[in-house]
């Protein structure tokens, strides 16, 4: 018969054995998994130096393609946008840096900048969706014409047409011996007017005088940096998507522009790829390659041809190939008298206010 004693004492062996046995254990592999865990160790903090060290030579080779292709700007832009007047559109958020080195690009490539317009926060507020969708119905000289379309798409319809060049009246003489001059303005519309209606709404801030002057257009996205976090960032990038559809079938040219980030996620570019738009994208302004992409960019969706271009997802390559041509001497003339579209803000009235 098995008695207590017996219990007692195999249960202590059983824990001496498992006691010999954790330290053996312990003491057998203690040197070989530090040795493994020291080694692991080495090898990703040299990993992490070699990637460190990559960066640091792509930086370098980004700094130098920029400080080349600065150096060329005035070869690659020459005449790509000769005697055309550009407005440039800054959407809320926009880096108004990246927006000056654009206009600058601009300039370079013999375009004029005619004006800035900047679209103020409250345009994007859903609170305001209604409010904008009234404004452009009231301010539009074919009002008909806007039905089925939604409220972004009919504001940047009134917004391009209030944008886009008013060509000049060819007159001819009537019955009577009076000249009659055939109305460049739709069903008398009147542009400025237009214009300085979303003004006063609150919606645009307008820079210069951009109305009935545009040949084409520079849209600046928001920056990646500005919307990071935002949970409304989808939302507002598909809402300035179909507004920008919009305004460019208005214009003659339209190239979207924004950084890297821009074209991932739920970025404006992104959103504009996705969609298949049919004007320019770049998503690397900001920078001197990125800014020069923009204006070839630019240039060639003047013929209808704009493509996705940059490193960002979706891209049809680096920049248009092969460059669109110089324009040359242009049949429009800019305004003779310059514009002041990128110094001090100034509000847009009407007439006589």
């Amino acid at each position: 018969m098995i008695d207590f004693r017996y219990h007692l004492v195999s249960i202590i062996a059983v824990f001496l054995a498992l006691t010999v046995g954790l330290v053996l254990g312990t003491t057998m592999l203690q040197d070989p998994l530090l040795d493994t865990l020291q080694n692991e160790t080495a090898d990703l903090r040299g990993q992490t130096e070699d990637l460190r060290s990559e960066r640091d030579v792509a930086d370098r080779v980004n700094a130098g393609a920029d400080q080349m292709v600065d150096a060329a700007s005035a070869d690659m832009l020459d005449g790509r946008l000769e005697g055309l007047d550009v407005v440039v559109v800054q959407a809320p958020g926009a880096d108004a840096d990246t927006a000056a080195s654009l206009g600058e690009r601009v300039e370079e490539a013999g375009g004029r900048i005619a004006g800035r317009v900047e679209i103020a926060p409250e345009f994007v507020d859903p609170a305001n969706t209604a409010f904008v969708d009234e404004l452009a119905l009231q301010v539009s000289a074919d009002a008909g014409s806007l039905s089925g379309s939604g409220p972004y798409e009919k504001a940047g319809i009134e917004i391009g047409r209030a944008l886009a060049r008013v060509p000049e009246p060819e007159e001819d003489e009537d019955e009577d011996g009076e000249e009659d001059g055939e109305e460049a303005e739709e069903g008398g519309h009147d542009p400025a007017s237009a214009l300085a209606a979303f003004v006063e709404g609150g919606l645009l801030t307008v820079r210069g005088e951009p109305a009935g002057r545009s040949d084409v257009v520079v849209m600046v996205s928001p920056s990646s940096a500005e919307q990071a976090g935002r949970d409304d960032r989808e939302t507002v990038n598909t809402v300035l998507t179909a507004f920008v559809s919009a305004l460019h079938d208005r214009v003659g040219g339209l190239v979207l522009t924004g950084d890297v980030p821009s074209s991932h996620g739920h970025g404006m570019i992104a959103q504009a790829r996705a969609e298949e738009a049919d004007f320019a994208t770049v998503d690397m302004a900001g920078r001197p390659m990125g800014d020069i992409v923009a204006v070839l960019a630019l240039a060639e969706d003047i013929d209808g041809d704009g493509g996705a271009y940059g490193v960002g997802a979706g891209v049809d390559g680096f920049l248009p190939d092969p460059l669109p041509e110089p324009r040359g001497t242009a049949d429009t003339e800019p305004s003779p008298e310059p514009s002041d579209g990128l110094d001090e803000a100034r509000r847009v009235v009407p007439d006589g206010e």
